[in-house]
């Protein structure tokens, strides 16, 4: 009998450990029971929620959040080390502007109604953190959309109007009210949340636990949730 768990992964599409969180979860599904279905969804967070719409430049929203470059590289050190254990090499110099993220969100939406949204997310993650690309603007996301199959064309007259920002907006103050106060945060059949860019065997120790409980064991609550 198949044993099937939804996966709410919370995420912001600028959160580099979000980005670390996705390749861990995917080694961890790697390793699962062949036995065992994961459905994925990504849900929105914005790391930044008083982002102007424009965006902003990097190097002002670095002296803004951590006192300026120096800060940062400190900070970011240990998500480059992390990101190489899993593949990612971040290119955080690069990045010559920190966006707003709803349209993002808003693509991620869409993208999840058409069967594309690991695919876009992962384009997401890729345009932003390895290509320095201005993912807050709307010709970069029409772009991550197309090749991530998507219509082009579609997209652009989307994210021209106003479609799902109420949403975005209401699962964003959602999370906070649950007390998601960090992302990623992966909440599993709606029930358990692991927080954090967990290593694979945490995942795995969640999905195992699981699938004890739908054959009708009781057993305890994962570790971390």
């Amino acid at each position: 009998m198949t044993t099937r768990i939804t996966v709410d992964i919370v995420s912001d599409a600028i959160c580099p450990w979000c980005f670390i969180g996705k390749r861990r979860f995917e080694q961890a599904l790697a390793q699962a029971p062949q036995d065992v279905e994961v459905l994925v969804a990504w849900r929105p967070y914005q790391l930044n929620p008083d982002m102007p719409p424009e965006g902003m430049d990097r190097k002002t929203y670095l002296s803004t959040k951590f006192g300026g470059d120096a800060r940062a590289d400190e900070i970011y050190q240990r998500v480059r080390e992390a990101g190489q254990t899993v593949g990612i090499d971040f290119d955080f110099k690069g990045i010559p502007r920190t966006p707003n993220t709803i349209d993002a969100h808003r693509l991620i939406g869409v993208a999840g109604r058409a069967g594309k949204q690991d695919a876009v997310v992962e384009a997401l993650f890729r345009a932003y953190f390895l290509d320095g690309r201005d993912i807050g603007d709307r010709d970069v996301l029409a772009a991550v959309a197309s090749a991530a199959g998507l219509d082009e064309k579609t997209i652009r007259d989307y994210l021209a109007g106003r479609d799902d920002v109420d949403r975005v907006e209401n699962e964003d103050a959602m999370a906070r009210r649950m007390g998601i106060q960090g992302v990623p945060c992966f909440i599993l059949n709606r029930k358990y949340a692991i927080s954090g860019a967990q290593e694979p065997a945490v995942f795995l120790e969640a999905i195992e636990m699981l699938k004890r409980e739908a054959a009708g064991e009781a057993v305890p609550a994962p570790a971390n949730s």
